[in-house]
């Protein structure tokens, strides 16, 4: 499976960052279970799950795992048709053991196929849309739940009307607190932390979650809470008693119906697509530039799956918004994402009620950082000057995210990138070469194919052969090729039988 290769060397930069990444995943473990239709407490428990035992076993360094977005509209179906959210569970437990077998397998290798101009629009589209999804909050009007990834909400905005609507219904607290917010991130980051070593330990964010507590305590005792919608809202628990009520286990009777096969097959499939695609992409961010063993990450994927469901939790995937934001404040090894699940555990059994003072403005400041991160200009002038093969398939992926989602936006680049790719293969099947080489004068038309020639290459070649005049002689060079399809052979082979009526000679090497 994989090393409990655990290192506490890192601890002054994983634990810092590993608070942040908790602050991070809170709101977003509660509100993709809203999304879910499922138990508010199942988000929870995926994310207790996703941070300490996918952590455990992951090969990442950097990546953390937890409940996704992504996966929130086919959870919410998959509840609706089983029609019990017991026997949704039993479709987690068989989604992951399928992960298990697809990590044996080998299956892992599916994620190098995945071309660097489409991770990195990935990465743009993803802090693009962590930006414009949390403008809601900034301003104090709760959009939809925290962490929607789609373009359209379920409440019937999308993410351009609810930023409209936002604008119409500002409450002057909140914009208070994320401006101030904002502002302490960006001085903290810029001119505190490369002053002293302690604003290196002590991150911006936990300052600003802090501050955020602490004038939602004041506003309350003056009088002026604020509202509800505007806070975190955590389930009430005061004992491990009042935890263990709130687990559930999944119902096994009916794990063999063809239902509940579908459904664990889909889940298996997209929740590793994005797990691979968050792999990739976290490893670009990696300062280090560390390779993660693919495989190693499908089987603690699928472990992390079948926990969660045993015990009530939702489906578990690599998450780019925690990985990117433990990268961001500074995480060094796995010990930031595993002390971060740690972290839920201790603070729904012991804080919740402190919790629940925290602004979602606060924490939107916080993501609004996270963003710019991933999706800096800069990045963008890079992609353009690195030409259109690159920068397409780029802009593709990011447009086609905003006003989709983010698997769609993938796809929708690799769509561009394998046209390029055909393209180049259409251009490049043969070179030409014309000479004047024997005693009466006749041309000799010589033609090198490419390494691998496909039938996409047909076409071209063809109409060169028949563009060779009468009374001539053609070479035609396979010396270097590796592979020639089927298509192509039967075409040269009807060619050098048509060449003897236009007394066109034919010398093959290597055919």
């Amino acid at each position: 499976m994989g090393k409990f290769d655990l290192s506490f060397s890192e601890i002054k930069s994983d634990l810092p960052a590993s608070i942040v990444v908790f602050f991070v995943a809170l709101p977003l473990c509660l509100g993709i279970a809203l999304a879910s239709g499922a138990p508010l407490f199942s988000g929870i428990i995926a994310g207790i799950v996703g941070g300490v035992v996918v952590g455990l076993l992951s090969g990442s360094r950097l990546g953390v795992s937890g409940p996704a977005a992504g996966l929130a509209v086919i959870v919410f179906d998959a509840i609706a048709s089983l029609g019990s959210w017991e026997v949704f569970l039993a479709a987690v437990v068989l989604s992951g053991v399928i992960q298990l077998i697809m990590g044996y397998a080998r299956a892992g290798f599916i994620a190098y196929f995945i071309p660097t101009s489409v991770i990195t629009g990935m990465l743009a589209g993803i802090g693009l849309l962590i930006i414009l999804k949390q403008i809601p909050y900034l301003f104090g009007w709760h959009a939809d739940f925290l962490g929607e990834e789609a373009f359209s909400h379920a409440n019937g905005e999308n993410t351009f009307s609810a930023i409209e609507h936002a604008l119409s219904l500002m409450s002057p607290v909140a914009i208070t607190i994320s401006s101030v917010s904002l502002v302490l991130l960006v001085v903290w980051d810029k001119f505190l932390v490369p002053r002293h070593k302690i604003f290196q330990l002590i991150q911006g964010p936990i300052v600003v979650v802090l501050l955020g507590i602490l004038a939602a305590y004041v506003l309350a005792s003056s009088g002026t809470p604020m509202d509800p919608s505007q806070l975190v809202s955590l389930p009430n628990i005061s004992s491990f008693s009042d935890f263990t009520k709130e687990l559930a286990f999944p119902d096994f009777s009916q794990i063999f119906s063809v239902e509940v096969l579908t459904i664990a097959v889909v889940l298996a499939a997209v929740a590793s697509i994005e797990t691979l695609l968050c792999v990739e992409a976290t490893d670009k961010l990696d300062p280090k530039k560390n390779v993660t063993p693919t495989n190693q990450e499908l089987k603690a994927q699928g472990v992390g799956n079948i926990i969660s469901g045993l015990i009530g939790g939702l489906p578990i995937t690599q998450v780019i918004v925690r990985s990117s934001a433990n990268i961001a404040f500074g995480g060094k090894t796995k010990v930031s994402a595993i002390l971060h699940g740690l972290f839920l555990l201790i603070a729904v059994l012991s804080i919740s009620f402190l919790l629940n003072m925290i602004p979602l403005a606060s924490l939107a400041a916080i993501l609004i950082v996270v963003g710019y991160k991933l999706t800096k200009p800069a990045m963008f002038k890079v992609m353009y000057q690195n030409g259109w093969e690159q920068f397409l398939p780029f802009i593709t992926t990011i447009v086609v995210m905003i006003f989709t989602d983010l698997l769609t936006g993938v796809f929708a680049g690799l769509g561009i990138s394998v046209f390029f790719t055909l393209k180049s293969s259409f251009s490049n099947d043969y070179q030409f070469q014309e000479m004047v080489c024997d005693e009466e004068g006749a041309t000799t038309h010589h033609i090198t194919l490419a390494e691998d020639v496909s039938f996409f290459n047909k076409p071209r070649i063809l109409k060169k052969l028949n563009s060779i005049p009468s009374d001539s002689k053609v070479v035609l060079d396979f010396s270097n090729t590796k592979s020639v399809a089927f298509d192509v052979k039967e075409m040269i082979k009807d060619f050098m039988q048509q060449a003897q009526s236009k007394n066109i000679k034919v010398e093959t090497i290597s055919f």
